[in-house]
């Protein structure tokens, strides 16, 4: 079994050096500070919401007629240029299929084709090579 001891340092029994006229109470440490207070009397069932309209009274008004209408403009240019952005993205991506599947498709047949007729070139200078004349007298002679 353990036994637990509590040893005090002598750090926190020695007096402290410095002037020890006045109140002890204004150099306590061991209250609650003013922060740990303040949120302690905040009432847990408030909102966010509730805070900020607690505000209101801190704000003039005209400030926050300014507040509102810079923040009413700037979502009103926010939300036209996502709509902007929106219809310019549908309109080139539209254009694109409809322009440049059917140019791709063509340019695929047409290199298609080339090819075809790089091969077939190809093909009929391999027969010149391996049977020199053998082209030209087949088509001078006359099919029986």
């Amino acid at each position: 079994m353990v036994k637990l001891e509590e040893v005090i340092d002598e750090e926190f029994t020695r007096s402290q050096e410095g002037p020890q006229e006045g109140d002890e109470n204004d150099w306590d440490t061991d209250s609650d500070s003013d922060a740990e207070s303040d949120i302690s009397s905040v009432a847990p069932d408030e909102s966010l919401y509730e805070r900020l309209t607690a505000l209101q009274d801190i704000v003039p008004a005209s400030y926050r007629r300014g507040i509102t209408s810079s923040v009413s403009k700037a979502s009103s240019w926010v939300k036209s240029g996502l709509l902007m952005g929106g219809k310019t993205l549908w309109v080139v991506s539209t254009s694109a299929l409809l322009l440049g599947v059917p140019w791709a498709l063509a340019y695929a047949e047409e290199q298609q084709q080339m090819e075809m007729e790089r091969e077939m070139k190809m093909q009929q200078s391999a027969n010149e090579l391996l049977a020199p004349g053998s082209t030209t007298q087949a088509q001078a002679r006359p099919a029986l």
